[in-house]
């Protein structure tokens, strides 16, 4: 893993990290219970794709320094943070955003480095991008964000697109990195301002 990448994936993590403390604060939770949940939202989906990708340990055993920036984000969010309650409500949201792009493309290059096809890593950059807030959403007891309509894994799956079409086509890692990640972000955050969504599945049954 090249430095920037590896500098974009400590961010990555911290954004993560920031968007489970802040959820962790909206639910009223203790510091404990903050610091759970802006793990498994930093590391959980990373460490999904590792399993099953036969990356182990994963990457956070192998190198603590993401746990050491998780504690940090933590630290930071509980000292400067103190009434989350009163962020303004777009917060969580865009931070989780900019964590969703981030993550994608880190995903996507993993998979790439361990020599699998494009699509599979299209597939584990939605993984890393999503599996981390899904379990945040699930010990929040709500419905993840990504099984709702509000376009979400959609973002993710056009971002890991853009960046393994981009490497094929001959682009720069850096470059293609930008790519994916402004591609992410523009949909995401695109739905986000304007309530964009996909067509539910409704199965409702008619009375007769």
């Amino acid at each position: 893993m090249s430095l920037w990448i590896y500098i974009f994936d400590l961010c990555g993590t911290a954004v993560f990290a920031l968007s489970g403390a802040l959820a962790a604060g909206k639910h009223r939770m203790d510091p404990f219970g903050v610091i759970v949940l802006a793990s498994v939202t930093a590391i959980g989906g990373g460490s999904i794709r590792d399993a099953l990708i036969g990356a182990t340990p994963v990457f956070w055993i192998r190198d603590p320094n993401y746990i050491i920036v998780i504690l940090a984000t933590v630290l930071a969010c509980l000292v400067l943070v103190r009434k989350p309650h009163k962020l303004p409500a777009l917060t969580l949201p865009v931070a989780d955003a900019f964590g969703l792009a981030l993550f994608t493309v880190i995903g996507a290059e993993k998979a790439l480095l361990m020599g699998l096809s494009g699509m599979i890593a299209v597939v584990m950059g939605l993984i890393t991008g999503v599996g981390g807030g899904i379990i945040r959403d699930l010990l929040c007891r709500q419905v993840p964000m990504v099984l709702r309509t509000e376009i979400y894994a959609t973002a993710s799956i056009v971002g890991g697109i853009c960046y393994t079409l981009s490497l094929a086509v001959g682009m720069d890692s850096m470059t293609s990195m930008f790519i994916a990640m402004i591609s992410t972000l523009i949909i995401r955050l695109s739905a986000i301002r304007w309530h964009l969504s996909l067509p539910a599945f409704d199965l409702k049954t008619k009375r007769i």
